[in-house]
């Protein structure tokens, strides 16, 4: 028998894209950036930022929409891949408003 690959449903990483910490840390800083570089340290930083003020909430026992637990799902590669889009949309928006 062959490993299994894990299902997560769209429901399960939806709150980790929609993380307010994330969408909040990643549009002030995309929106701040001057060169499109910024905007990936501005992805890392949301991404960084986010994850540990969700642990410090669940380890409070706090609800949380995106909690990160050892025994939950932190879906990671979500959250990187959402913080890169918030913070590029916020620098696309800036760039327009600017024209």
């Amino acid at each position: 028998m062959g490993p299994t690959v894990p299902v997560i449903h769209l429901w399960d990483w939806l709150p980790a894209a929609f993380d307010p910490v994330l969408i909040l840390i990643a549009v002030l800083l995309g929106w701040k950036a001057d060169q499109f570089g910024k905007v990936l340290i501005a992805a890392i930083a949301a991404l960084a930022l986010s994850v540990l003020v969700s642990w410090l909430i669940a380890s409070l026992g706090i609800p949380w929409v995106a909690p990160v637990r050892a025994d939950g799902l932190t879906l990671f590669p979500v959250r990187v891949i959402a913080a890169l889009l918030w913070a590029s949309a916020a620098y696309g928006v800036r760039r327009a408003a600017k024209r």
